[in-house]
Protein backbone atom coordinates (compact mmCIF):
# COMPACT_ATOMS: atom_id res chain seq x y z
CA UNK A 1 0.00 0.00 0.00
CA UNK A 2 1.18 3.33 -0.73
CA UNK A 3 1.72 5.90 1.90
CA UNK A 4 2.22 9.37 0.79
CA UNK A 5 5.00 10.67 2.39
CA UNK A 6 3.78 13.11 5.73
CA UNK A 7 4.58 16.74 6.87
CA UNK A 8 8.22 15.68 8.36
CA UNK A 9 9.30 12.84 6.29
CA UNK A 10 12.63 13.23 5.89
CA UNK A 11 13.57 14.02 9.84
CA UNK A 12 15.15 11.46 12.07
CA UNK A 13 14.07 11.13 15.56
CA UNK A 14 16.61 9.50 17.90
CA UNK A 15 14.31 9.15 20.70
CA UNK A 16 15.78 8.29 24.26
CA UNK A 17 12.60 8.76 25.83
CA UNK A 18 10.21 6.51 28.26
CA UNK A 19 7.26 5.78 30.20
CA UNK A 20 4.39 8.39 28.41
CA UNK A 21 5.11 12.42 28.09
CA UNK A 22 8.38 11.60 25.64
CA UNK A 23 7.05 8.96 23.87
CA UNK A 24 3.86 10.54 23.49
CA UNK A 25 5.79 13.51 21.48
CA UNK A 26 7.71 11.29 19.57
CA UNK A 27 4.70 8.76 18.66
CA UNK A 28 3.13 12.24 17.06
CA UNK A 29 6.42 13.36 15.66
CA UNK A 30 6.43 9.55 13.94
CA UNK A 31 2.83 9.96 12.70
CA UNK A 32 3.33 12.65 10.89
CA UNK A 33 5.95 10.88 9.23
CA UNK A 34 9.81 11.11 11.22
CA UNK A 35 11.73 8.27 11.17
CA UNK A 36 12.01 7.64 15.16
CA UNK A 37 14.10 5.44 16.70
CA UNK A 38 13.58 4.31 20.29
CA UNK A 39 16.80 3.50 22.01
CA UNK A 40 15.54 0.99 24.58
CA UNK A 41 17.81 -0.84 27.93
CA UNK A 42 18.45 -4.04 26.35
CA UNK A 43 16.86 -7.08 28.49
CA UNK A 44 14.13 -4.83 30.09
CA UNK A 45 13.14 -1.56 27.77
CA UNK A 46 10.16 1.41 27.85
CA UNK A 47 9.33 0.24 31.74
CA UNK A 48 5.32 0.61 29.79
CA UNK A 49 6.29 -2.66 28.73
CA UNK A 50 5.96 -4.16 32.20
CA UNK A 51 2.57 -2.03 32.64
CA UNK A 52 -0.07 -4.66 32.47
CA UNK A 53 -2.10 -6.74 31.93
CA UNK A 54 -3.49 -6.72 29.65
CA UNK A 55 -0.69 -7.56 27.51
CA UNK A 56 -0.92 -9.60 23.99
CA UNK A 57 1.83 -11.05 22.32
CA UNK A 58 3.96 -10.36 24.92
CA UNK A 59 3.53 -6.76 24.88
CA UNK A 60 1.41 -4.07 27.21
CA UNK A 61 -1.89 -2.85 25.88
CA UNK A 62 -0.46 0.26 28.11
CA UNK A 63 3.09 0.52 25.84
CA UNK A 64 0.97 -0.10 22.86
CA UNK A 65 -0.85 2.72 23.42
CA UNK A 66 2.19 4.89 22.83
CA UNK A 67 4.49 4.00 20.37
CA UNK A 68 3.13 3.52 17.19
CA UNK A 69 5.14 4.06 14.15
CA UNK A 70 8.32 4.00 15.70
CA UNK A 71 11.47 1.33 15.46
CA UNK A 72 13.60 0.52 18.60
CA UNK A 73 17.05 -0.15 19.04
CA UNK A 74 18.65 -1.74 22.42
CA UNK A 75 21.96 0.08 23.23
CA UNK A 76 23.34 -0.50 26.73
CA UNK A 77 24.24 2.83 27.86
CA UNK A 78 26.28 1.39 30.69
CA UNK A 79 28.83 0.91 28.81
CA UNK A 80 31.34 2.35 26.69
CA UNK A 81 30.45 1.03 23.60
CA UNK A 82 26.91 1.65 23.75
CA UNK A 83 27.82 5.09 24.62
CA UNK A 84 29.85 5.51 21.26
CA UNK A 85 26.84 4.15 19.27
CA UNK A 86 24.05 6.13 21.05
CA UNK A 87 26.51 9.46 20.43
CA UNK A 88 26.98 8.52 17.11
CA UNK A 89 23.23 8.25 16.26
CA UNK A 90 22.42 11.10 18.40
CA UNK A 91 25.02 13.60 15.95
CA UNK A 92 23.10 12.24 12.68
CA UNK A 93 19.82 12.91 14.14
CA UNK A 94 17.89 16.28 13.63
CA UNK A 95 15.99 15.68 16.69
CA UNK A 96 17.04 13.68 19.94
CA UNK A 97 14.64 13.40 22.74
CA UNK A 98 15.15 12.40 26.22
CA UNK A 99 13.86 12.49 29.98
CA UNK A 100 16.01 11.12 31.66
CA UNK A 101 16.78 13.62 35.27
CA UNK A 102 18.38 16.69 34.91
CA UNK A 103 22.29 15.90 34.60
CA UNK A 104 21.95 12.15 33.49
CA UNK A 105 22.42 12.96 30.11
CA UNK A 106 25.08 15.01 31.08
CA UNK A 107 27.23 11.91 32.72
CA UNK A 108 26.62 9.41 29.86
CA UNK A 109 28.25 12.69 27.42
CA UNK A 110 24.97 12.81 25.26
CA UNK A 111 23.83 15.87 26.22
CA UNK A 112 22.44 18.83 24.31
CA UNK A 113 26.27 20.56 24.52
CA UNK A 114 27.98 17.71 23.60
CA UNK A 115 26.10 16.87 21.11
CA UNK A 116 25.53 20.51 19.26
CA UNK A 117 29.22 20.61 19.63
CA UNK A 118 29.44 18.25 16.94
CA UNK A 119 25.78 18.89 14.77
CA UNK A 120 25.01 22.49 16.06
CA UNK A 121 22.14 21.66 13.55
CA UNK A 122 20.67 19.08 16.12
CA UNK A 123 17.26 19.99 18.11
CA UNK A 124 17.57 18.70 21.50
CA UNK A 125 14.54 18.20 23.91
CA UNK A 126 14.78 17.89 27.30
CA UNK A 127 11.21 16.79 29.82
CA UNK A 128 11.71 16.39 32.91
CA UNK A 129 10.00 16.23 36.26
CA UNK A 130 10.87 20.30 37.81
CA UNK A 131 12.72 21.21 35.31
CA UNK A 132 16.58 21.64 35.39
CA UNK A 133 16.97 24.62 37.41
CA UNK A 134 15.34 25.21 41.14
CA UNK A 135 15.06 23.33 44.51
CA UNK A 136 13.31 20.14 42.67
CA UNK A 137 15.11 19.76 39.44
CA UNK A 138 16.56 16.38 40.85
CA UNK A 139 12.93 15.07 41.86
CA UNK A 140 11.09 12.47 39.69
CA UNK A 141 8.18 13.59 37.12
CA UNK A 142 5.13 10.85 37.92
CA UNK A 143 2.31 12.56 36.63
CA UNK A 144 0.04 11.91 39.40
CA UNK A 145 2.39 13.42 41.83
CA UNK A 146 3.22 15.87 40.15
CA UNK A 147 -0.79 16.64 39.64
CA UNK A 148 -0.99 16.46 43.29
CA UNK A 149 2.11 19.50 43.99
CA UNK A 150 0.97 21.82 41.29
CA UNK A 151 -2.83 21.99 42.25
CA UNK A 152 -4.15 20.01 39.37
CA UNK A 153 -5.30 17.27 42.00
CA UNK A 154 -7.33 19.75 44.23
CA UNK A 155 -9.55 20.92 41.49
CA UNK A 156 -10.25 17.30 40.58
CA UNK A 157 -13.35 15.68 41.88
CA UNK A 158 -16.69 16.20 44.33
CA UNK A 159 -16.69 19.21 46.90
CA UNK A 160 -17.79 16.53 49.62
CA UNK A 161 -15.16 13.82 48.59
CA UNK A 162 -11.23 13.32 48.25
CA UNK A 163 -8.95 14.97 45.53
CA UNK A 164 -9.31 12.59 42.34
CA UNK A 165 -6.82 11.59 39.79
CA UNK A 166 -8.08 12.24 35.67
CA UNK A 167 -8.68 8.93 34.36
CA UNK A 168 -5.41 9.06 31.98
CA UNK A 169 -2.12 10.37 32.29
CA UNK A 170 -3.34 13.57 30.78
CA UNK A 171 -0.22 16.05 32.05
CA UNK A 172 2.12 13.57 30.22
CA UNK A 173 0.12 13.85 27.25
CA UNK A 174 0.08 17.66 27.52
CA UNK A 175 3.52 18.06 27.96
CA UNK A 176 4.12 15.17 25.19
CA UNK A 177 1.81 18.02 22.90
CA UNK A 178 3.45 20.79 24.16
CA UNK A 179 7.15 19.10 23.41
CA UNK A 180 5.94 18.07 20.20
CA UNK A 181 4.88 21.59 18.99
CA UNK A 182 8.12 23.05 20.51
CA UNK A 183 9.89 20.82 18.03
CA UNK A 184 8.43 21.31 14.87
CA UNK A 185 8.72 25.48 15.71
CA UNK A 186 12.28 24.96 16.66
CA UNK A 187 12.87 22.81 13.00
CA UNK A 188 10.72 25.23 11.60
CA UNK A 189 13.37 28.05 13.38
CA UNK A 190 16.27 26.03 11.96
CA UNK A 191 15.51 26.51 8.37
CA UNK A 192 15.84 30.42 8.69
CA UNK A 193 19.14 30.06 10.75
CA UNK A 194 20.85 26.99 10.64
CA UNK A 195 20.93 26.13 13.64
CA UNK A 196 19.27 23.84 15.97
CA UNK A 197 18.46 24.86 20.08
CA UNK A 198 17.81 22.67 23.26
CA UNK A 199 14.08 22.97 24.42
CA UNK A 200 13.10 22.31 27.91
CA UNK A 201 9.83 21.19 29.50
CA UNK A 202 8.69 19.84 32.45
CA UNK A 203 5.39 18.51 34.31
CA UNK A 204 5.35 20.92 36.50
CA UNK A 205 5.52 23.95 34.63
CA UNK A 206 2.98 22.29 32.01
CA UNK A 207 0.55 21.60 34.70
CA UNK A 208 1.01 25.05 36.05
CA UNK A 209 0.23 26.70 32.97
CA UNK A 210 -2.77 23.88 32.64
CA UNK A 211 -4.07 25.92 35.83
CA UNK A 212 -5.88 28.60 33.28
CA UNK A 213 -9.08 30.09 35.16
CA UNK A 214 -7.85 28.26 38.35
CA UNK A 215 -4.87 30.06 38.41
CA UNK A 216 -6.28 33.70 37.12
CA UNK A 217 -8.62 33.40 39.45
CA UNK A 218 -5.97 33.12 42.35
CA UNK A 219 -3.27 35.67 40.71
CA UNK A 220 -6.45 38.06 39.88
CA UNK A 221 -8.48 38.12 42.26
CA UNK A 222 -6.99 36.15 45.45
CA UNK A 223 -9.88 33.19 44.94
CA UNK A 224 -9.32 29.13 45.49
CA UNK A 225 -10.82 26.79 43.42
CA UNK A 226 -12.02 24.23 45.03
CA UNK A 227 -13.45 20.95 43.55
CA UNK A 228 -16.51 21.19 41.33
CA UNK A 229 -17.40 17.80 40.14
CA UNK A 230 -18.66 17.88 36.62
CA UNK A 231 -20.23 21.39 37.95
CA UNK A 232 -18.38 25.29 35.94
CA UNK A 233 -17.82 27.15 38.78
CA UNK A 234 -18.88 30.25 36.83
CA UNK A 235 -22.08 28.36 34.60
CA UNK A 236 -25.11 26.91 35.41
CA UNK A 237 -26.94 24.81 34.31
CA UNK A 238 -23.42 23.19 33.06
CA UNK A 239 -22.60 19.48 34.40
CA UNK A 240 -24.19 15.85 34.77
CA UNK A 241 -27.47 14.94 35.93
CA UNK A 242 -29.15 12.29 37.13
CA UNK A 243 -31.35 10.56 34.63
CA UNK A 244 -33.41 7.34 35.55
CA UNK A 245 -31.14 4.72 33.94
CA UNK A 246 -27.60 6.87 34.08
CA UNK A 247 -26.08 10.21 33.91
CA UNK A 248 -26.25 12.78 30.73
CA UNK A 249 -24.20 16.29 30.65
CA UNK A 250 -26.33 19.10 29.97
CA UNK A 251 -24.90 22.52 29.03
CA UNK A 252 -27.37 25.45 29.18
CA UNK A 253 -24.44 27.78 28.74
CA UNK A 254 -26.56 31.14 28.36
CA UNK A 255 -29.74 32.38 28.87
CA UNK A 256 -31.29 31.14 25.30
CA UNK A 257 -30.37 27.82 26.01
CA UNK A 258 -31.76 27.68 29.54
CA UNK A 259 -35.17 29.10 28.53
CA UNK A 260 -34.93 26.45 26.31
CA UNK A 261 -34.10 23.87 29.09
CA UNK A 262 -37.00 24.53 30.91
CA UNK A 263 -39.46 24.35 28.32
CA UNK A 264 -37.72 20.79 27.91
CA UNK A 265 -37.70 20.17 31.38
CA UNK A 266 -41.73 21.28 31.72
CA UNK A 267 -41.28 23.71 34.08
CA UNK A 268 -40.97 27.24 31.84
CA UNK A 269 -41.58 29.08 34.47
CA UNK A 270 -38.06 28.98 35.75
CA UNK A 271 -36.69 30.89 33.04
CA UNK A 272 -38.73 34.07 34.47
CA UNK A 273 -38.15 33.44 38.34
CA UNK A 274 -35.62 36.20 39.38
CA UNK A 275 -33.42 33.49 41.44
CA UNK A 276 -33.06 31.89 37.89
CA UNK A 277 -33.24 34.23 34.93
CA UNK A 278 -29.77 35.32 34.35
CA UNK A 279 -26.60 33.40 34.83
CA UNK A 280 -25.47 35.45 37.38
CA UNK A 281 -28.62 34.74 39.27
CA UNK A 282 -28.39 30.58 38.54
CA UNK A 283 -24.73 30.96 40.45
CA UNK A 284 -25.81 32.43 43.08
CA UNK A 285 -28.58 29.63 43.73
CA UNK A 286 -26.97 26.85 42.35
CA UNK A 287 -28.11 24.13 44.66
CA UNK A 288 -31.75 25.45 44.50
CA UNK A 289 -31.91 25.29 40.87
CA UNK A 290 -29.94 22.01 40.17
CA UNK A 291 -31.59 19.85 42.99
CA UNK A 292 -35.28 21.05 41.10
CA UNK A 293 -33.89 20.18 37.48
CA UNK A 294 -32.67 16.69 39.28
CA UNK A 295 -35.42 16.01 40.71
CA UNK A 296 -37.71 16.35 37.56
CA UNK A 297 -34.49 14.44 34.81
CA UNK A 298 -34.53 11.68 37.43
CA UNK A 299 -37.97 11.04 35.98
CA UNK A 300 -36.95 9.75 32.02
CA UNK A 301 -34.23 7.49 30.63
CA UNK A 302 -31.08 9.31 29.78
CA UNK A 303 -32.19 8.58 25.72
CA UNK A 304 -35.56 10.03 26.15
CA UNK A 305 -33.57 13.11 27.58
CA UNK A 306 -31.27 13.41 24.97
CA UNK A 307 -33.80 13.49 22.11
CA UNK A 308 -36.15 15.80 23.31
CA UNK A 309 -33.14 18.26 24.57
CA UNK A 310 -31.45 18.02 20.99
CA UNK A 311 -34.71 18.35 19.64
CA UNK A 312 -34.42 21.60 21.62
CA UNK A 313 -31.52 22.70 20.28
CA UNK A 314 -30.05 22.21 24.29
CA UNK A 315 -26.61 20.74 24.19
CA UNK A 316 -26.67 17.24 26.10
CA UNK A 317 -24.23 14.04 25.40
CA UNK A 318 -24.83 10.61 27.46
CA UNK A 319 -21.54 9.28 29.88
CA UNK A 320 -20.15 6.95 28.20
CA UNK A 321 -17.57 4.31 29.06
CA UNK A 322 -14.69 3.56 27.51
CA UNK A 323 -16.44 0.57 25.12
CA UNK A 324 -19.21 2.93 24.25
CA UNK A 325 -17.14 5.88 23.36
CA UNK A 326 -15.22 4.08 21.17
CA UNK A 327 -18.14 2.51 19.65
CA UNK A 328 -19.80 5.97 18.76
CA UNK A 329 -20.13 6.02 15.03
CA UNK A 330 -17.96 9.24 14.43
CA UNK A 331 -14.81 6.94 16.04
CA UNK A 332 -15.08 5.17 12.69
CA UNK A 333 -16.40 8.21 10.53
CA UNK A 334 -12.98 9.83 11.06
CA UNK A 335 -11.13 6.76 11.44
CA UNK A 336 -9.87 6.92 14.98
CA UNK A 337 -9.17 3.08 15.22
CA UNK A 338 -7.10 1.31 12.87
CA UNK A 339 -6.01 -2.21 12.71
CA UNK A 340 -2.36 -2.89 12.31
CA UNK A 341 -0.57 -6.19 12.15
CA UNK A 342 2.04 -6.80 14.69
CA UNK A 343 4.77 -9.29 14.62
CA UNK A 344 4.06 -11.09 17.73
CA UNK A 345 0.40 -10.07 18.32
CA UNK A 346 -1.28 -10.76 15.15
CA UNK A 347 -3.61 -8.17 14.23
CA UNK A 348 -4.33 -5.87 16.86
CA UNK A 349 -6.77 -2.52 17.31
CA UNK A 350 -4.91 0.59 17.72
CA UNK A 351 -5.96 4.45 18.84
CA UNK A 352 -5.10 6.35 15.73
CA UNK A 353 -3.20 9.53 14.78
CA UNK A 354 -6.13 12.47 15.03
CA UNK A 355 -4.83 15.12 13.02
CA UNK A 356 -5.88 15.49 9.52
CA UNK A 357 -3.66 17.27 6.72
CA UNK A 358 -5.51 17.93 3.37
CA UNK A 359 -8.51 15.82 4.77
CA UNK A 360 -6.54 12.71 5.92
CA UNK A 361 -5.27 11.53 8.87
CA UNK A 362 -1.88 9.58 8.64
CA UNK A 363 -1.96 6.14 8.57
CA UNK A 364 -0.25 3.52 11.62
CA UNK A 365 2.75 2.70 9.03
CA UNK A 366 4.32 0.53 11.73
CA UNK A 367 3.09 -1.36 14.67
CA UNK A 368 4.57 -0.36 18.52
CA UNK A 369 8.14 -1.94 17.84
CA UNK A 370 9.46 -5.02 19.85
CA UNK A 371 12.16 -4.58 22.46
CA UNK A 372 15.56 -4.19 19.64
CA UNK A 373 13.11 -5.01 16.96
CA UNK A 374 15.52 -2.94 14.57
CA UNK A 375 18.75 -2.81 16.27
CA UNK A 376 20.84 -4.35 13.86
CA UNK A 377 18.72 -2.71 10.16
CA UNK A 378 19.38 0.85 12.39
CA UNK A 379 23.11 0.76 12.85
CA UNK A 380 23.43 -0.69 9.63
CA UNK A 381 22.09 2.24 7.89
CA UNK A 382 22.26 5.24 9.88
CA UNK A 383 26.12 4.33 11.32
CA UNK A 384 26.84 2.35 7.74
CA UNK A 385 28.04 -0.29 10.62
CA UNK A 386 29.44 -3.96 8.65
CA UNK A 387 28.14 -7.38 9.99
CA UNK A 388 31.24 -8.20 12.10
CA UNK A 389 31.57 -4.78 13.87
CA UNK A 390 27.29 -4.98 14.54
CA UNK A 391 28.66 -8.95 16.01
CA UNK A 392 31.43 -7.45 18.05
CA UNK A 393 28.62 -4.98 19.48
CA UNK A 394 26.46 -7.82 20.27
CA UNK A 395 28.65 -10.22 21.55
CA UNK A 396 29.92 -7.75 23.91
CA UNK A 397 26.44 -7.02 25.38
CA UNK A 398 26.88 -2.98 24.23
CA UNK A 399 23.13 -3.99 21.63
CA UNK A 400 20.90 -6.80 21.71
CA UNK A 401 18.92 -7.79 18.93
CA UNK A 402 14.86 -8.76 19.01
CA UNK A 403 14.72 -12.82 17.64
CA UNK A 404 12.00 -13.26 15.36
CA UNK A 405 9.11 -14.39 17.32
CA UNK A 406 8.13 -17.88 17.43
Amino acid sequence: MFVPPGPLDGVTVLDFSRVVAGPYCTMLLADYGADVVKLERPGAGDDTRAWGPPFVGGESAYYLSVNRNKRSIAVDLATDAGRRVAFELAVRADVVVENFRPSTMERLGLDYASVAAANPRTVYCSISGYGSRGPRKDEAGYDVMVTGRAGLMSITGYPDGPPAKIGVAVLDQATGLAAHGAICAALFTRERTGRGQHVELSLFATAIGLLLNAGSDYLIGGLVMGRWGTAHPSIVPYQAFAARNGYLLIGAANDRLFRRLCGVLGHPEWADDPRFATNSERVRNREQLLGAIEAVTRERDVADWLAALEAAGVPATPINAVDQALADPQVAALGLVQEVAHPSAGAIRLTAPYVQFAGAAPPIRRPPPRLGEHTTAVLAERLGLDAATIDELLAAGAIAQALPPQ
